[in-house]
């Protein structure tokens, strides 16, 4: 296995794109970069691979291999070198090597985001800092910027977020947020840790769903499902909160993260190994429900999607589309596929039927099923 260590602004510049990157933005960079050691004999990609990251070859040769046929070799430190080895997926050669070899690694999505930001955003990190009042160390930014959700959001918008965030400091124990409340903001953890809980009837000091940290959010339920807060969030420590007012989180980030599907693309994704999701409470499921739908009611989504399997699609859905587009925001942010059902089952689903209790969320994910049809 490689070894890794730290690398520098230093090394980075040395290779293309990142020469061209603002220092401050490439200082950022190089905390989610990896220098890796490769022993003599090790492949560092095979011919055919379709992983999404980007090397560069820092020190020592790679032999080049079309099948089992070496085709020739790259050293360290020449102009060859200073690219990319190989973007295009899937790799049309391997890359074994001869000797010692050390390389940088790192996700290749990423590596677009943060090339974006830097070409598009008219602040850099350092800047952005300033401005917002010297929030802390840049660690929430590069966290938010690299999660699946930030990949998806055009990098102007990136921009216009960073503009218009609000800084606001806490203490411990403060409450952000309280359950029934309005929904006015999006937050975003810069410093400190918070509990997120809920009150239920036979336990009114709360159900704690989740401790947040840095980079973590908050708040989102509310501003999309244009409803009350389903929850309270509680400081654990004194902090520093970046908050997004309703207007412009729905703009900047709500919209170009969703993604409506009509009841045939539903049909079709679950048809090819996705699963549905019914996000209302049980009570309703049991009602009436999607055949084989998981249910996993829209207040416990962040307490459960430990159970829900990341490789599989999910089509969201509710009454009317304003929970199940809480929820799939929630789920695409942590890097779920999820899509939603355009209208819910208000709009006249034939394949929605009385559903048993026995289809409510079960610990691990059951083999996919396409819904009946009357």
């Amino acid at each position: 296995m490689a070894e890794e260590r730290e690398t520098s602004v230093q090394v980075l510049k040395a290779f293309a794109p990142l020469d061209g990157m603002k220092r401050e933005n490439l200082a950022a960079l190089a905390k989610k970069i990896t220098l890796r050691t490769l022993n003599s004999g090790r492949l560092m990609f095979d011919q055919g691979d379709t992983d999404k990251r980007t090397f560069w070859l820092v020190e020592g040769t790679l032999e080049i291999t079309e099948g089992e046929r070496a085709v020739g070799t790259l050293k360290g430190g020449t102009p060859e070198a200073r690219n990319p080895l190989y973007p295009q997926l899937p790799r049309r050669v391997g890359a074994r090597a001869r000797g010692d070899v050390t390389y940088l690694s790192i996700d290749s999505d990423l590596l677009d985001v943060m090339i974006a930001w830097d070409q598009t955003g008219t602040y850099e990190v350092g800047e952005l800092q300033t401005q917002l009042q010297n929030a802390g160390s840049d660690d929430w930014m590069t966290t938010l910027l690299q999660t699946k959700a930030f990949h998806r959001i055009p990098p102007a918008n990136i921009q216009a977020i960073f503009q218009r965030l609000q800084r606001t400091p806490t203490k411990a124990g403060e409450v952000v947020i309280k359950q029934g409340g309005d929904g006015d903001f999006f937050y975003i953890i810069v410093e400190g840790r918070c509990a997120v809980s809920r009150e239920t009837p036979l336990k009114q000091e709360g159900i704690r769903l989740a401790e947040l940290g840095v980079g973590d959010t908050f708040g989102e339920e509310a501003l999309i499902a244009e409803a009350k807060r389903n929850a309270t969030v509680t400081m654990l420590s004194d902090g520093v909160l970046m908050r997004l007012k309703k207007e412009d989180f729905r703009e900047l980030m709500n919209e170009p993260l969703l993604q409506w599907v009509s009841r045939e693309e539903a049909s079709e994704i679950v048809g090819k190994g996705g699963r549905w999701l019914d996000v209302r409470l049980p009570s309703e499921h049991q009602t009436l429900a999607v055949e084989g739908a998981l249910n996993i009611p829209l207040y416990l989504i962040r307490l459960k999607l430990s159970t829900l399997d990341p490789a599989v699609p999910y089509v969201v859905y509710c009454d009317t589309g304003r929970r199940s587009s809480a929820a799939a925001y929630l789920m695409v942010e942590r890097g779920f596929e999820a899509y939603v059902l355009s209208g819910g089952l208000s709009n006249g689903s034939s394949a929605a039927r009385p559903a048993p209790a026995a289809a409510a969320a079960p610990k691990a994910p059951a083999p996919a099923k396409a819904p009946g049809a009357k």
